[in-house]
């Protein structure tokens, strides 16, 4: 089980590691991708545009180091519902986006979305933080060396 679990933490590791350096390197795109869900109004679109992917990069270094892996992981999980929920709303509204997941993003043509593909993506990530949430205790994580120099087992 513990190989399981570094390789799902190192896993969400690094798509929240990729996904935010991305959105990182191009503020503007992300404003576009946030913009073109038209769930939030106007006034917030900037602040979750700037701030989600620092908050992405964050989850990866947290993950990636296995410090307070589990809190990582529930706040992983809030935002991937959140993605599912974004997009499953855009395909209920019948608009034509790119979800902006690993940068870009925006209106695209009729029938170039690809939302099935990019919920199940993400569905399969909510079970890798799932799985942390179950069992954040993983090898080579800060939590594990913490715990075993407290005296507690690992």
């Amino acid at each position: 089980m513990d190989v399981i679990g570094l390789l799902a933490r190192i896993g969400l590791a690094a798509i929240w590691l990729v996904s935010g350096i991305l959105k990182a390197v191009d503020p503007r795109q992300t404003l576009v991708a946030v913009r073109g869900y038209r769930i939030l109004p106007e006034s917030l679109v900037g602040i979750v545009a700037a701030t989600l992917p620092y908050l992405e990069i964050a989850l990866g270094v947290l993950l990636l180091i296995g410090l307070a892996t589990r809190l990582a992981a529930v706040l992983s999980a809030v935002v991937l519902v959140a993605f599912i929920a974004g997009v499953i709303s855009a395909a209920a509204r019948g608009l034509s986006i790119d979800c902006g997941c690993f940068g870009g993003g925006g209106d695209v043509d009729a029938g170039q979305t690809a939302y099935t593909a990019e919920i199940l993506r993400d569905a399969g990530f909510l079970v890798l933080a799932g799985y942390l949430i179950a069992r954040p205790d993983t090898p080579l994580s800060v939590d594990r060396l913490v715990r075993r120099r407290q005296g507690e087992p690992a």
